[in-house]
């Protein structure tokens, strides 16, 4: 019997040699599972954190739902049409020449008539303009001629003054100036009145 096998044991128990038995620490299994899962839970946050920072740099690059990913589109703002422009025939023209060469208002109250205008007066400018229109042309005529009388007129040469008085017909006058040599060829004139009858495109809805 080995001196330290206590008294009265034997058989399995007795220890001989010099060899021992190694004794373990219990193992504490609550801080084991403790610790598990502070593992996952600091990696589901780590998780949730990154996700939280894609979203952010990204604008939410994750799915969207349905509802959420519809394009809205706001409602066309309504736009009132303007008047459209009066036909040749129904403006009016008084041609005035206020140039020292003759014959230049007779000449244009002829091609515009034969364009469609209707043409009222024809002779030498007033002395208030006479001589004292350095370029193409002026059209005078009463506050309501820009609303469409001008715009028709004055697709038939450049370059013009635009002048109003207080007259109350719807006449207005066509008074040359020394910078004068033509009316606009009648082919870029219709397809400028073309133009200006066509009405504006309506805005397109605005979508987000």
């Amino acid at each position: 019997m080995s001196m330290l096998t206590p008294p009265g044991m034997g058989g399995k128990y007795r220890i001989t040699g010099d060899k021992y038995p190694r004794m373990r620490r219990p193992r504490n299994r609550r801080r084991i599972v403790f610790a598990v899962v502070a593992v996952a839970v600091a990696l589901g946050l780590a998780g949730w954190g990154t996700m939280q920072l894609v979203d952010a740099f990204t604008g939410g690059g994750g799915k969207k739902s349905t509802a959420t990913a519809k394009r809205t589109c706001e409602p066309v703002p309504t736009v009132s049409a303007a008047p459209p422009p009066p036909q040749p025939r129904q403006v009016t023209v008084n041609v005035y020449n206020a140039t020292p060469r003759s014959g230049l208002a007779k000449a244009a109250a002829d091609e515009l008539k034969k364009r469609g205008f209707t043409i009222g007066k024809v002779g030498n400018a007033t002395p208030e303009y006479d001589k004292k229109v350095p370029g193409t042309a002026v059209l005078l005529g009463g506050p309501t001629a820009h609303e469409g009388s001008f715009r028709v007129l004055g697709t038939q040469l450049v370059g013009t003054q635009l002048k109003t008085d207080a007259r109350r017909t719807a006449d207005i006058d066509l008074i040359i100036g020394t910078a004068y040599k033509a009316l606009e060829p009648k082919k870029n004139a219709d397809a400028a009145l073309a133009a200006m009858a066509q009405p504006a495109p309506a805005p397109s809805a605005t979508c987000r």
